[in-house]
């Protein structure tokens, strides 16, 4: 009992951080200016249940996926990461994205949940954790926990508009900042890891 929930726990945490909740949150008040309350939390509950279809696919056919590209783990994380990196420095350094008007489903699915909180590190974190994890209890308490990580996310991004009064544009431009530099580590670790374990065999 206690290695299952040290598992939910471990899981739920790690992907609560992968799916950068500020970044996110930054990126959603940013795209949605301008919207009524009614408009933005129904997007909200678009982009959350996006996230939850797209994360549930790659957990559960991660290992399908590379034996159908013939995509080795490694060159995964190395591809993955540079990626990363690249975006960790446009979020750094780019001014605050400007408001779109654009209709909830036009950027639900794309840009909002995919690449912003389903973005590189959280796909390879995805497929790695999805071959990693082989007994049914396991993969059950997996998804588990990564459902409940997809709505702690939902729940920030309904919160938005009294997150952003309680912040200022201000706060939500340095945590966005912030998360930038943590994307930056992320991509770091991710290709130091690829290239660590080509090097290993």
């Amino acid at each position: 009992m206690t290695g299952n929930l040290g598992l939910f726990l471990s899981i739920w945490i790690k992907f609560s951080f992968m799916f950068t909740p500020f970044f996110a949150l930054s990126m959603f008040l940013s795209m949605t200016e301008g919207y009524n309350e009614r408009r933005r939390r129904k997007l909200a509950l678009a982009v959350s249940g996006a996230v939850a279809v797209v994360c549930v696919i790659l957990f559960f056919a991660g290992n399908q996926l590379f034996a159908l590209f013939g995509i080795t783990l490694n060159s995964f994380r190395i591809g993955a990461g540079a990626l990363l990196f690249l975006s960790a420095v446009s979020l750094v350094q780019a001014p605050p994205v400007t408001a779109r008007d654009n209709h909830d489903g036009d950027i639900a699915v794309v840009p909002l949940a995919i690449p912003i909180i389903v973005g590189p590190a959280t796909t390879g974190t995805l497929l790695v954790l999805g071959a990693e994890l082989e007994t049914v209890t396991a993969k059950g308490l997996g998804c588990l926990a990564l459902l409940f990580a997809v709505v702690c996310i939902g729940t920030l991004l309904l919160s938005g508009s009294f997150i952003q009064r309680s912040l200022g544009d201000r706060g939500i431009g340095i945590l966005s900042k912030l998360t930038g530099l943590i994307l930056a580590a992320l991509a770091a670790q991710m290709i130091m890891t690829g290239v660590q374990g080509f090097l290993q065999h």
